[in-house]
């Protein structure tokens, strides 16, 4: 089932890697929740025609069913459309769309509409600075062809930090740099129309405790997956997603149809009006990631 709270950690894979066969039949890496195989820039251009081999022969043997989700991060519109033609992409699930504007989400929706393929459009280009831009970057995503191919918008953050000539610091999260009021701008900017957003990369593999910071400001934020770039970054993100024992009680009590209206639980108010939505997404949670012991 595609679903975006199903995404977990997504593990972006360079399409030239040796075992991008082994990782996508689940035989390596079995407990990924979903990939991400990079034509884009993880690829030099010198590699590219490498890579697109490599995902060729790939596609060719890619088993149909996986439990993990399977998507190609494409480089250009040229790109998606060599994807498209090779034998085996109707077993992907879907497409990274790159640097995505008004001006060339058409394009894009166009070549995959007939094919059973989702969407994950990705916001990193100098239109995300723009509060107008992005209202109406939202009208056209909400246009009803393009979002009934949308699982979910890719916040791009190294893409959106290289604009403004900087480079995610090694001692504070993303939410600490001009990125943070970014992010909770296309937060209430999408997710109120139905939007699910995932949260970026964090490149620095030796820090796992200020990974750990982050994951838990982008749930602050309600994102709900974050891109990874290194296998020992899944298990840390996701288990962040795992539910609190106290959340599931109270989730479970706010979705009860006989609760009152407003109730007093672990010290807090719960109102079944404003928090149901909140208790759903707890119960998705725990439902795809599991609860914590207490």
């Amino acid at each position: 089932m595609r679903n975006a709270e199903r995404l977990g950690a997504s593990l972006y894979i360079p399409a030239t890697h040796p075992k991008l066969l082994a990782i996508a039949n689940g035989r390596d890496l079995p407990g990924l929740r979903s990939m991400i195989m990079c034509t884009e820039d993880s690829v030099a251009e010198k590699d590219l025609p490498q890579a697109l081999e490599n995902l060729r022969q790939t596609l060719a043997s890619i088993n149909q069913y996986t439990p993990s989700l399977r998507f190609v991060r494409v480089r250009n519109e040229r790109i998606l459309g060599e994807v498209l033609a090779m034998p085996g992409a109707e077993h992907l699930d879907g497409f990274v769309l790159p640097k995505i504007t008004r001006e060339n989400i058409d394009h894009y929706v166009s070549a995959i509409s007939h094919t059973e393929h989702v969407i994950m459009p990705t916001l990193e280009t100098r239109e995300v600075f723009c509060d107008e831009e992005m209202r109406l970057l939202r009208k056209k995503l909400s246009e009803p062809q393009i979002k009934s191919r949308i699982l979910a918008l890719r916040i791009g953050g190294n893409d959106l930090l290289s604009l403004l000539g900087v480079r995610r610091p090694r001692h504070v999260t993303m939410y600490r740099t001009p990125l943070g009021a970014v992010i909770a701008r296309l937060v209430t900017t999408f997710r109120p129309h139905g939007f699910h957003l995932t949260a970026p990369v964090f490149e620095h593999i030796d820090l796992p405790h200020l990974l750990a910071e982050e994951v838990a400001e982008d749930m602050l934020h309600g994102l709900v997956g974050k891109s990874s770039i290194h296998p020992e970054q899944v298990a840390l993100i996701e288990n962040h997603y795992r539910v609190q024992a106290g959340d599931v009680e109270a989730a479970m009590k706010i979705l009860d149809t006989e609760s009152p209206a407003v109730f007093k639980m672990g010290g807090s108010m719960c109102e079944v009006a404003t928090h149901t939505s909140w208790a759903r997404n707890i119960m998705t949670r725990r439902n795809s990631f599991g609860q914590l012991d207490s």
